[in-house]
């Protein structure tokens, strides 16, 4: 049997706390888990801004879980109507809005939250391919990092479900049926992903396990992978430069500096302005223009009544845009199964960025004007997507027939593939300046 003795160099200091930690550190490495995750984890000295959407996507985080825990306290899982003729489910939101107290504080932060994580998300997948954080070795890291993304989906699409109010059935009832395009397979798989031939009372009951249970379990798993993967490997930074190739006598990276307390404190700044706007959108526009709630969602599920247009929650509207986009049917393949392929390549092509990026530079600060001008334009086009999925189908720019939404979509769909599949020969010939041999700062 061996024994670990590292824990003898954090000896007590004679405080009753002291004490405490060095009996802990006996029996558990919480100071050696501490000093090599944190106080002694050498992250590069020039994080900007855009290093702050990790550890708010962590502070969104907490947020969903605690205020989850709140929320199960009092949400039945019911879809059966009751004495009022009022589903069960949608009751129990109203109970928690109008009868809990605070309860309306902590649905319209759970809400809020939900928007809030795929900002910070994307914000920081965007800051991922500014300064090429998926390139070697970090390509394990990316790969984690587009599955807790893929998770998420899975997450926030199965709590859409749960207020059951008219979006909430009829958005699950599109989306569920999208996989009856499966050849073989789909109409099986959708009965039982639904649990029924309709949306009922089952699909609602196994959506709310999913959501409460199994997925958040996979979601933690994964982020715990990312960051034990993010912390064998080390920060990327603006200038896309390995400090550990860079050392000192002590093996010290020259150009790096202690995670805490130096980007603990920094990063406070970023929480306390991200709380600050996420207040303001909590108490003062929780619905966020229609686009954080639905205005169809305070309304009562009817299997009996079609909304006029049915389009899911912002964060899914680019790929919901491609789906739509797809139109046409070729190689014996119908234009719904080419919506849904188009769909799912969507946010599996990211996985692949690692080996499609052939660039000699890592960061935008030292590519040429291709990557630039064609990363500019895919964002664009990737929120023009976005926009669109949102509008109804035959939606005109300007109530005019010069800008149509659905040729547009097919065009940018177009675009944000060939943007991926090209970057092997576009990023070859691509100018880019000299890399230095050490991090930038001032």
């Amino acid at each position: 049997m061996s024994t670990n003795l590292n824990y003898e160099k954090y000896k007590s200091d004679g405080s009753h706390l002291g004490d405490l930690l060095e009996w802990v550190d006996k029996r558990f490495p919480a100071t050696m888990l501490w000093k090599s995750q944190v106080g002694e984890y050498y992250a590069p000295k020039n994080f900007n801004f855009w290093y702050f959407f990790g550890s708010l996507a962590l502070l969104v985080l907490v947020i969903q879980i605690v205020t989850g825990i709140f929320l199960v306290m009092h949400y039945k899982p019911d879809g059966n109507l009751n004495a009022n003729g009022i589903p069960g489910a949608f009751a129990s939101v109203n109970y928690i809005m109008y009868d809990v107290p605070w309860g309306w504080l902590v649905r319209y932060m759970h809400s809020t939250g939900a928007s809030a994580f795929f900002i910070v998300v994307y914000l920081h997948m965007f800051r991922g391919m500014l300064y090429g954080s998926y390139r070697k070795p970090r390509e394990l890291v990316w790969i984690f990092g587009v599955l807790i993304f893929l998770c998420l989906m899975a997450e926030a699409f199965m709590g859409y479900l749960l207020p059951w109010g008219q979006m909430s059935l009829w958005g699950a009832q599109v989306i569920i049926n999208l996989f009856s395009a499966l050849p073989l397979i789909g109409d099986p798989l959708t009965i039982w992903i639904r649990g029924d031939f309709v949306i009922s009372d089952a699909t609602l009951n196994r959506f709310f396990s999913f959501h409460v249970i199994a997925v958040p379990l996979v979601l933690l798993g994964l982020i715990a992978a990312h960051l034990i993967a993010l912390h064998e490997v080390g920060s990327n930074n603006p200038d896309g430069v390995e400090i550990g190739d860079k050392l000192d006598e002590k093996g010290i990276p020259l150009d790096g500096i202690p995670f805490h307390p130096y980007y603990t404190v920094k990063d406070i700044v970023g929480v306390v302005v991200f709380l600050a706007v996420f207040s303001i959108v909590v108490f003062f526009m929780p619905e966020g223009g229609g686009y954080f709630l639905e205005y169809n969602n305070f309304f009562q599920s009817d299997p009996l009544k079609t909304p006029p247009h049915i389009a899911p929650v912002w964060y899914f509207t680019p790929f919901y845009s491609m789906l739509r986009a797809m139109v046409w049917n070729f190689f014996w393949i119908d234009a719904k199964l080419w919506g849904v392929i188009a769909m799912g390549a969507g946010v599996v092509i990211l996985a692949f960025l690692p080996w499609l990026d052939r660039s000699p530079a890592k960061s935008i600060r030292y590519r040429g004007p291709i990557f630039k001008t064609l990363l500019a334009v895919f964002v664009f086009a990737f929120l023009i997507l976005g926009y669109l999925g949102t509008k109804a189908p035959g939606y005109k720019f300007f109530d005019t027939g010069f800008l149509d939404g659905d040729v547009i979509a097919q065009i940018f769909t177009v675009y944000y593939f060939l943007f991926f599949l090209t970057m092997p020969f576009w990023s070859k010939i691509d100018k880019c300046k000299p890399v230095p041999e050490r991090v930038t700062w001032k």
